[in-house]
């Protein structure tokens, strides 16, 4: 990933460099000398006027050519730094965005069995937020160009703004498509999930062009009329509404469902489908009254994935406290989901300004949160002793045994002393234990003490007894003596007798065969559990082999529904006191559950046998009647009753991760205190959680030089644009106005040099937008897509939102422009002219090349490759070269007619 970045990142640069020594070259061979001043046909030298922000840089007459080309170099390398300026502010601006669409809600729906259930939905649609307020967010320095250029030129028409538009969407839709096909690893695709909506995006990306070219040179030639342009500016509702008709399957898509297919000769034909159809991949819907269905539907699917995240989690770390495992569950979910458009936007910017890495800033908040749990919940200078463990369960004839007391915590090297002392339970001592007391001595580096207790063997039959051990005046051994609660002379020793501080001996009789019960008779589980482990228990006595039959029994649960049924027999060894059998718990789709199952014992069996047992009472001998007192037998409890519910500490967590677990947290600031730490941090641009050969995590690295260079070049820009408020505040609406506003003043600025800079060289302003500021407003989201395309499991985030994008440019950008410009024009009792010239040269020849482009993608779905993006390598090649030479064949072509090398459309109105 870092040598694609570093290449693409030089790629670019050798490119842009290129393609500007080509259009000047281009522009130069139309200039011809008259005296001491050149003079340039159309645009040039003599054209210069005052920018909106910045003057001209004055003198502008007899200058040497080296003057000029020092010019040209200092507004070169000025309006770089000015596409770093704009592309930070666009990470303001996209982060208030993430934060305003992540906006959730709580809205109640109704089941078909009428239950009502509340559940947390999205109050932006997906497709909306993407076609509305990400495309914004993406394209708002080449929307803001062409109004501010409408300003700048007192609503006159300027080549600017429009050729930015066209030449930003011809590098989104074949460069970066290129780029995205080729960086997926060979033999994987990924492939557009939400295709209607995509068939949607596409035909406008393409319709938005053509009707550019309509009212250019057909409908009123040269005179864009107000209706025309308010027209374009009302395509972008209908644009969005149509998309989220698709989306939703709302009107037509709610009465015929449509799947797509390959036919034998591999054409995409459409046909009959079921629910929730997107090319042939089908999602079992849930169905609910109302009009919420898909929202519920992703709301299922949600809460299945975070239940098993967290189930994974919990079997990883069985002991960890909750607030730790839902903090790592975020972090997991945010890892393996799909990231927003404004994610990968932001997080191209960062990484190639040196800034602060979007993931591992995540991360440290989620590692601080749980050192804080861990914090609280343990004390390290607390001094602890327990037993460990805190349960014993001996054989009548196992003699003597060890007990372990453990300590923990604190000082190492303090002495402790601790005291211990036997106490009668249902056993007594002298008849079926020794008595013992004594004090542990816990030397320095210490940390655990044995003492040995003696049970006393006898061969009368009779219940399983116990008795215990208790801990007790727990103190320091200093040389300064013993001190009162636990505080030595020289200083305080905290310390303390922790749980269990008294254990239990159970001494299981050894003749007799037992006596069998289940270990709980109501047990209560969460239908999370998986396998739950039922015990069955044996007591009063331990002797011989004995097996145990056993099943399930429905009740409101159903055997395959909700558990799976099991029958059969346990074995109880000698001595063996406790057997485990295995019930599956089987996890539904729904959200609350509470039915209940039964598990059944059967009398036990002595494996052995005694062989008289058929034998009347009077039959059998005085020790056939005291041996068959040792007969194993069925308690009383001999039925569980196992009720299986919803985990409400779980369900809890899911709510809470509905709530958090987006990238609106990661991209999001929540004080001016962050925005400016992070504005002088600097990071390493590599990427996150790299592995090494033996599949490991690396180490994060240390920034490089280029980090500490480009982190150099850009902290003024983030320092002053750290002065937006944080998107926590009040939603994100005032960093949205407010970063909007600085990516508008910055554009500003770059529409000045942009034109000052083809003033100086001779360049036309039409091929300045398209080969240099194009470029520049593009590469962020070049880089994001890059990493959309390599990360996302789907195309939609890479491939679909460029042709989203396109039209929204010319919906907003042109469409808002023009109409101010119409309606000043009206005013004023004139109209406003647009000739076509080059705009609707640049503007037909897009319009073929992006037909031929977006029949290749979907060519791409035949089952020989599988998807928009990736593929076997020859394809994969092949693709992206062709998708690269239909952008290098625009520019070239939309230079040479710029200058006359070849016909294009005429400036003049047709003749009658």
């Amino acid at each position: 990933m870092m040598a694609i970045r570093g290449s693409t990142s030089w790629g670019t640069g050798l490119l842009v460099a290129a393609i500007v020594l080509l259009v000047t070259a281009a522009s130069t061979s139309a200039l011809e000398e008259d005296g001491n001043e050149t003079v340039v046909y159309g645009d040039g030298w003599k054209n210069c006027s005052e920018g909106l922000m910045l003057p001209l840089w004055q003198p502008q007459k007899n200058l040497t050519t080296g003057d000029r080309v020092a010019r040209a170099i200092v507004y070169f390398v000025i309006m770089l730094w000015m596409f770093i300026g704009v592309s930070i502010a666009s990470d303001r601006f996209m982060g208030s965005i993430e934060m305003i669409t992540s906006s959730e809600k709580e809205v109640t729906i109704k089941k078909p069995n009428g239950e009502k259930q509340i559940i947390i939905v999205n109050v932006w649609n997906e497709t909306v937020a993407n076609l509305t307020l990400m495309a914004l967010g993406s394209s708002a320095p080449e929307i803001l160009l062409s109004v501010i250029e409408i300003y700048a030129k007192n609503f006159e028409s300027g080549d600017l703004g429009p050729g930015t538009i066209v030449g930003s969407a011809a590098f989104n839709l074949f460069v970066i498509i290129a780029i995205c096909v080729y960086v997926i690893p060979d033999g994987e695709v990924r492939y557009i999930k939400h295709l209607r909506v995509f068939f949607i995006t596409s035909f406008f990306s393409v319709i938005a062009y053509v009707w550019l070219y309509l009212i250019l040179s057909e409908i009123s030639y040269g005179i864009v009329e107000f209706w025309e342009a308010f027209v374009t500016l009302l395509m972008f509702p209908i644009f969005v509404i149509l998309a989220y008709i698709a989306d939703r399957r709302l009107l037509f898509y709610k009465y015929m469902s449509k799947e797509y297919r390959l036919n034998k000769r591999g054409i995409i034909i459409e046909v009959e489908g079921g629910p929730s159809v997107e090319l042939g991949k089908k999602d079992a819907g849930v169905t609910y009254e109302g009009e919420v269905d898909e929202s519920v539907r992703q709301f299922e699917e949600h809460r299945k994935e975070y239940m098993s995240i967290i189930r994974e989690l919990r079997g990883k770390h069985p002991d960890i406290p909750m607030e730790s495992l839902e903090a790592m569950a975020r972090e997991e979910i945010i890892n393996r989901g799909p990231k927003s458009r404004a994610f990968y936007r932001i997080q191209a910017t960062r990484k190639l300004t040196g800034g602060s890495n979007v993931m591992k800033k995540f991360k440290d908040d989620v590692t601080e949160h749980k050192g804080d749990i861990e914090q609280e919940t343990v004390d390290k200078d607390l001094i602890r002793v327990c037993f460990d463990p805190g349960h014993y369960t001996v054989m009548e004839n196992v003699g003597t045994f060890d007990v372990t007391v453990a300590r923990e915590g604190g000082d190492p090297n303090t002495m402790i002393l601790v005291d211990y002392k036997t106490e009668d339970g249902t056993a007594n001592a002298g008849g079926d234990y020794l008595s013992a007391e004594g004090t542990l001595v816990f030397l320095p580096g210490e940390t655990s003490k044995s003492f040995k207790l003696e049970v006393i063997d006898d061969d009368v039959f009779e219940e399983d007894e116990h008795f215990y051990v208790r801990l007790s005046n727990i103190r320091t051994g200093s040389p300064d003596g013993i001190a009162q609660n636990g505080t030595a002379g020289k200083g305080p020793v905290r310390m303390e007798l922790s749980a269990p501080f008294v254990a239990t001996i159970m001494i299981l009789d050894d003749d007799h065969g037992g006596i069998f019960n289940v270990g709980e008779k109501d047990i209560e589980i969460v239908e999370t559990i998986g396998i739950y482990e039922m015990k069955i228990t044996r007591y009063s006595g331990a002797r011989g082999r004995v097996s145990v039959p056993y099943h399930t029994e429905d009740g409101t649960g159903k055997a395959g529904k909700d558990y799976e049924a099991v029958k059969g027999e346990l074995i109880f060894e000698n001595n063996e006191t406790e057997q485990i059998i295995e019930i599956p718990i089987m996890e539904e789709d729904s959200y609350e559950k509470d039915v209940l199952f039964y598990l059944d014992i059967d009398e036990p069996v002595s494996m052995g046998g005694f062989g008289f047992e058929s034998k009347d009472g009077e039959e059998m001998t005085e020790d056939e009647k005291i041996a068959l007192l040792g007969k194993p037998k069925l308690g009383n409890a001999a039925r569980a009753q196992i009720r299986v519910k919803e985990n409400k500490e779980y369900k809890n967590m899911v709510d809470k991760l509905f709530q958090r677990a987006n990238a609106s947290i990661m991209v999001g600031s929540s004080s001016w205190k962050d925005q400016f730490l992070e504005a002088f941090k600097v990071e390493s641009g590599g990427d996150d959680d790299e592995v090494g050969e033996d599949g490991e995590p690396v180490p994060p690295k240390l920034p490089s030089c280029g980090d500490y260079v480009m982190h150099f070049i850009t902290v003024l820009w983030k320092i002053i644009f750290s002065l937006i408020p944080p998107t926590g505040f009040y939603n994100g609406y005032p960093a949205f106005a407010l970063s909007i506003a600085g990516v508008g003043l910055v554009t500003a600025i770059i529409g000045d040099i942009a034109s000052h800079v083809g003033c100086t060289i001779g360049l036309k302003d039409s091929i300045t937008a398209i080969c240099i500021v194009a470029l520049g407003t593009s590469v962020p989201d070049t880089f994001a897509s890059m990493v959309a395309a390599q990360q996302d499991p789907y195309a939609d985030a890479s491939v679909g939102n460029v042709t989203g994008s396109n039209a929204v440019n010319v919906f907003l950008g042109i469409g808002i422009a023009w109409t101010l410009a119409a309606v000043v024009h009206y005013f004023r009792g004139d109209q406003f002219e647009v000739l076509p010239g080059n705009l609707a040269f640049s503007v037909t020849l897009f319009c073929v090349e992006a037909v031929v482009a977006i029949a290749i993608m979907m060519m791409r779905r035949h089952p020989k490759i599988g998807g928009e993006l990736g593929g076997p390598r020859g394809p994969k090649v092949a693709t992206s070269c062709f998708l690269f030479f239909l952008w290098l064949f625009y520019v070239v072509l939309s230079t040479f007619e710029a200058y006359g090398f070849i016909p294009g459309m005429s400036t003049a109105p047709p003749e009658e």
